[in-house]
């Protein structure tokens, strides 16, 4: 008996160019052995309502987009019964896909496909946002916004340099963020100019920002905080500091958490996985650990001969984030 795939595709995600291979992956997904049910999302949620409706009756769930598309489609899987979640593959056809950096899943969409077929099963953890969910990073402060605030056709133009163009210009409108963040224990008491918690290797693009490592299953989020800088050498200092990847330095803070409770006397703008997460006073996140499983990691096929040292050095090389 066959098992039933239900595929959500983002058709205006990136430039589009998942039209250009999806009768190539349906057939894929054909020939081994999916019923398919094929769904392009009309608007905002649309992916996530799909998936409320029909997400109990099948096997797995392909999301083709951008990580916003990819975010919608778990954060629905999150609000199934916990034994009835399908399993999720994913085809990243956005702007800067950092989950799927993070995943190391293969740029190219028919590879990315081979993956859900062919590929392991990962256990990834989910991170809780008060009542909602992210995959990958929720944030505050300092061009949160820019990311769902970007038009998509400038992205589609010039790609993740869109990002950077739209950045530029709220340079002049950096805010400040009175909060108190607790954790393990832990008080900080502090004025911020930026806050991320996140579950990811890449962020905006720029990749491997943990230098202490990053695990998707250990149950723990990596959380940096940027203090406020007083004087234009401070900020100048914080800009060098971030592209060094360099967060060891007096302005940050930089600790892993399960859990952490920020709170502020007023209202704080936050973004979950680039998209817009609401305006709040008081917010909890949290860490499902292993919550959703996610195809990663394409398996070997055949073994080369006589090259065995090879065949374990590829092997290491496609599972080394996750380890």
């Amino acid at each position: 008996m066959s098992e039933k795939l239900l595929f959500i595709i983002n058709p205006r995600s990136g430039t589009g160019q998942i039209k250009n291979k999806l009768l190539e992956i349906v057939d894929l997904f054909a020939k081994n052995g999916y019923e398919i049910c094929i769904h392009t999302t009309q608007a905002k949620k649309d992916g996530y309502e799909t998936i409320q409706k029909y997400g109990t009756r099948v096997a797995m769930v392909v999301a083709s987009g951008g990580d916003g598309t990819l975010s919608e489609c778990i954060k629905s899987i999150m609000n199934l019964p916990e034994e009835k979640r399908p399993t999720m593959g994913y085809i990243p056809s956005g702007t800067t896909n950092d989950f799927a950096v993070s995943l190391r899943l293969p740029k190219n969409m028919v590879q990315a496909a081979e993956n859900v077929v062919y590929g392991e099963k990962f256990k990834c953890d989910v991170g809780k946002f008060n009542e909602d969910y992210f995959t990958y990073i929720a944030a505050f402060g300092a061009f949160t916004d820019v990311s769902y605030e970007t038009p998509q056709q400038m992205k589609n133009m010039l790609g993740h340099t869109a990002y950077v163009v739209e950045a530029i210009k709220r340079m002049g409108n950096l805010g400040s963020y009175k909060m108190k963040v607790e954790h393990d224990g832990i008080i900080i008491e502090d004025e911020f100019l930026y806050g991320m918690i996140s579950n990811t290797t890449s962020i905006g693009g720029m990749k491997n920002l943990s230098k202490e490592g990053v695990r998707l299953d250990d149950g723990l989020f990596e959380v940096v905080l940027i203090k406020m800088p007083k004087t234009p050498m401070e900020y100048q200092a914080i800009i060098t500091a971030i592209l060094m990847q360099d967060f060891g330095g007096k302005y940050f803070y930089t600790f892993k958490a399960e859990k952490a409770v920020f709170s502020s006397q007023s209202d704080v703008k936050w973004t979950l996985d680039g998209e817009e997460g609401g305006k709040h006073r008081s917010v909890v996140i949290e860490n499902y650990r292993q919550a959703v499983t996610i195809m990663v990691g394409q398996k070997k096929h055949s073994t080369p001969k006589n090259n065995n040292l090879a065949n374990i050095q590829s092997i290491y090389e496609n599972f080394k984030p996750l380890i």
